[in-house]
């Protein structure tokens, strides 16, 4: 960390091309996109916990997924709309479909929550949220941007910036063995 007169600053993970220093953030703009990260976080566990369970919010009550409802059925069979609605509908039912989509929320959630993995969550956050979009074409209150493109990125702004080093265990996990092999994993 670096201190300037008037404010403390954080080195931005990211560098540009023939750059010689590291563009720097403050602590305060660290510190918002790691409350951001871990909201996110929240609303992918949440999404999970409630489909799984059916608590009553998004998935009714004795409808989730551990009661042998689909928590999938129901947005694919009749929430979608626009040029992709037959392909998403005929997903309904399919044996991946649900196990994936559960495994990705959770996964998700988890990795934003604790800051772990931010690339790949991101990767996959994103691409879940451009498929989300893609069902409910056009969007209802604007003709291209929705709340799922602005979720996407968001989690691209995420894994742009490390999100995961502030107030999340991403220092940590950069430093496993399997992580430094491979990067795209940090």
């Amino acid at each position: 960390m670096t201190t300037t007169p008037h404010r403390q600053t954080l080195a931005a993970p990211v560098t540009e091309p023939d750059v010689d220093r590291r563009p720097i953030i403050s602590v305060a703009a660290g510190r918002a996109l790691a409350v951001l990260r871990i909201a996110f976080g929240l609303s992918f566990l949440w999404a999970f916990v409630d489909k799984l369970f059916g608590l009553g919010y998004a998935t009714p009550s004795g409808k989730g997924w551990i009661d042998g409802g689909d928590p999938t059925a129901g947005f694919l069979g009749k929430g979608t709309s626009g040029p992709f609605a037959d392909f998403y509908r005929s997903l309904v039912g399919d044996w991946w479909v649900t196990p994936l989509f559960m495994a990705g929320l959770a996964g998700i959630g988890l990795a934003l929550t604790l800051g772990i993995g931010i690339r790949i969550a991101a990767a996959a956050g994103a691409l879940l949220y451009l498929l989300m979009w893609s069902a409910v074409l056009p969007p209802e209150n604007n003709p291209v941007l929705d709340d799922h493109i602005l979720g996407a990125i968001t989690l691209v702004v995420f894994a742009l910036v490390a999100a995961g080093n502030l107030w999340g265990f991403g220092r940590q996990w950069a430093k496993l063995d399997l992580v430094r092999r491979y990067p795209w994993l940090r």
